[in-house]
C-alpha cells in the first residue's frame, strides 16, 4: 500500500477440547520475550509451509472501523467472500486493525475478531493481523465513514495511529492496544503472524495533514511497537515489511527486530528477484506481504511462480473490488477516474463483487499453483 509512491510516481490458543479462542485474562502465553532465532524461525515454516492469499477487507467496508466496528461488522459477508478465497486454494489473509477499535472498545473489539478468526478458520484461511500502519488518512474517527471518493484509491482507509497519536508524548494507549490484542491471541493457531507495522516511513502524501517529523516519530515508536507486541507474548512470529531503501534507519529496525522477513514489492519479476535474493541473506523464512499492480509488470502471472519457486509466501494487494476502489491506480489522487476518465485495466483486486474473476486466467493460475502434490 504504498502511498508515498501515489504522490512520486504516480486467548486463545488450544483450550480444553481443542477449542480456539481468545487467551483468557491472566493465562501465560507461552511466548518468547525476545527475536526468534532463525532455528525458531524455520520450525515455524516447517510448520506453515508455502501459504498464498491477499490483503483482504470486505467488498462492503472501506477502511478498518467499518471491517470491524459493531455497527458494521458484517460476518456473512466475510463468509461468502472467504468461502471464495478457499475456492482458490487460498489459505492465508492479511487483515489490518485500528488502535482506536481497541481503546473504544476492548472487549467487543476481541469479540468480533475473534468471530473473524473463526470464520477464516471454518474456511481454511489463517490470519496476519497488522497493528499499525503509516498509510493514507492521518485523520481517523470511529463512528460512521465518509463515503469513498469517487474514483479514487483506497480514500477512506486511515492510519494506525493517526496524526494525534503518533505526536502524542503519552503512548499508554497504543501499548495497551498492541500488548492487549496480541495477547487475546497470542497461542491461537487461526493467528499465523503478526505485522507489527506496515510501511512505517510512508509519509502517505496523499494527505498534507501528517506531522513534519513522522519519521522521527516512527523510528522512536517502532522499536517499542515490537516490545509491546512481545510482552503479549506470541506464539505467532512478529515482522514489519521493508519496502523502500530511502529511510535505512527505519529498514534496519524492521530485519533486526523481524521474526521471519515480509516485504513488498510492486515491480516486475527481475526487480523482485532481486530484491528477494538480497532479503533471503537474512537466513529467515520470507512473506511477500504487498504485491499485484498489474500497469507495473507486478502480475498474478508473473510474480505468484517465482514465490513458489523461491518459497515465498504471497499476499496480493486485494481480494474482492468493493469500497476500498482499490482498483484504481495509486495516481487517481491527483486526478480521480470519473467520467470518460477510466484506467485501461484494474490496478489491484481479483475479483468483482459478485466472485466473478476479473480475468479468468489470473484465478487459474492460483489455482494451478496452490493445488498440493
Amino acid at each position: 500500500m504504498l502511498a508515498a509512491r501515489a504522490a512520486a510516481d504516480p486467548g486463545s490458543g488450544a483450550g480444553a477440547g481443542g477449542t480456539v479462542g481468545p487467551t483468557t485474562p491472566g493465562a501465560a502465553p507461552a511466548g518468547p520475550a525476545t527475536r526468534w532465532t532463525p532455528e525458531r524461525a524455520q520450525q515455524w515454516r516447517a510448520q506453515n509451509p508455502w501459504m498464498v492469499g491477499a490483503n483482504y477487507i470486505n467488498a462492503n467496508a472501506g477502511n478498518q472501523f467499518e471491517m470491524f466496528q459493531a455497527q458494521t461488522f458484517d460476518p456473512v459477508r466475510m463468509n461468502l467472500e472467504l468461502g471464495w478465497a478457499r475456492g482458490l486454494g487460498m489459505t492465508t489473509m492479511r487483515v489490518f486493525l485500528q488502535d482506536q477499535l481497541w481503546t473504544a472498545d476492548p472487549t467487543g473489539f476481541v469479540q468480533r475478531l475473534d468471530a473473524f478468526l473463526t470464520i477464516a478458520n471454518n474456511n481454511g484461511i489463517k490470519i496476519m493481523f497488522v497493528l499499525f500502519d503509516s498509510c493514507w488518512d492521518p485523520n481517523p474517527k470511529p463512528g460512521v465513514q465518509r463515503e469513498p471518493t469517487p474514483g479514487v484509491h483506497n480514500s477512506t482507509w486511515v492510519q494506525s495511529p493517526g496524526a494525534a497519536g503518533l505526536t502524542n508524548a503519552d503512548t499508554a494507549a497504543l501499548q495497551a492496544y498492541a500488548t492487549g490484542v496480541v495477547k487475546a491471541f497470542a497461542n491461537d493457531p487461526r493467528v499465523v503472524a503478526w505485522d507489527v507495522w506496515n510501511e512505517p516511513e510512508n509519509l502517505a502524501d496523499s494527505y498534507p495533514l501528517s506531522p513534519p517529523d513522522k519519521v522521527a516519530r516512527v523510528a522512536q515508536l517502532l522499536p517499542q511497537a515490537f516490545a509491546w507486541a512481545r510482552a503479549g507474548a506470541p506464539t505467532q512470529p512478529l515482522t514489519s515489511g521493508v519496502w523502500a531503501d530511502t529511510r535505512p534507519e527505519i529498514r534496519t529496525i524492521q530485519l533486526e527486530q523481524s521474526d521471519v522477513i515480509s516485504f513488498h514489492s510492486y515491480d516486475p519479476p527481475e526487480k523482485f528477484r532481486a530484491m528477494a535474493a538480497d532479503l533471503a541473506k537474512q537466513g529467515r523464512p520470507m512473506l511477500l506481504t504487498e504485491y499485484m499492480a498489474r500497469p507495473q509488470g507486478s502480475t498474478i502471472e508473473t510474480i505468484l511462480p517465482i514465490c513458489k519457486e523461491l518459497g515465498i509466501d504471497a499476499y496480493q494487494w486485494g481480494f474482492v473490488a468493493g469500497r476500498s476502489q482499490t482498483y484504481y491506480p495509486w495516481d487517481s489522487w491527483k486526478q480521480p477516474y470519473v467520467g470518460v476518465r477510466q484506467p485501461q485495466q484494474w490496478f489491484h483486486d481479483l475479483l468483482w463483487p459478485d466472485g466473478r474473476p476479473y480475468r479468468d486466467a489470473e484465478v487459474a493460475t492460483v489455482r494451478r499453483l496452490t493445488t498440493r502434490t
